[in-house]
């Protein structure tokens, strides 16, 4: 099962950090990821990481500003995302994709 909290309304160029918490699998062995779906557009995979954390990877437009991490010692995935724009408003959704295991989401939103 996952988790996730921590959105909410942020004006543009503010900040805000996802969190999901992760049960019922062996987190620190699986590569995660977090997902992002807007209104009317395909889901759009944002970041992932692997089971050890040392390799992280970003889509081209959040690069920079997003950082994914983890605490394999909580067994919780993170996402901080600084300098945010409207364009970035979606549900964030994480994942255990070699287990197809999703979260339901949390909702961002980007505006003055």
């Amino acid at each position: 099962q996952l988790v996730e909290s921590g959105g909410g309304l942020v004006q543009p160029g503010g900040s805000l950090r996802l969190s999901c918490a992760a049960s019922g699998f062996t987190f620190s062995r699986v590569a995660m990821s977090w997902y992002r779906q807007a209104p009317a557009q395909e889901r759009e995979l944002v970041a992932d990481i692997s089971s050890g954390g040392r390799t992280t990877n970003y889509a081209n437009s959040v690069k920079g500003r997003f950082t994914i991490s983890r605490d394999n010692a909580k067994n919780m995935l993170y996402l901080q995302m600084n300098s945010l724009k409207p364009e970035d408003t979606a549900v964030y959704i994480c994942a255990a994709t070699p287990y197809d295991i999703w979260g339901q989401g949390t909702q961002v939103t980007i505006s003055s």
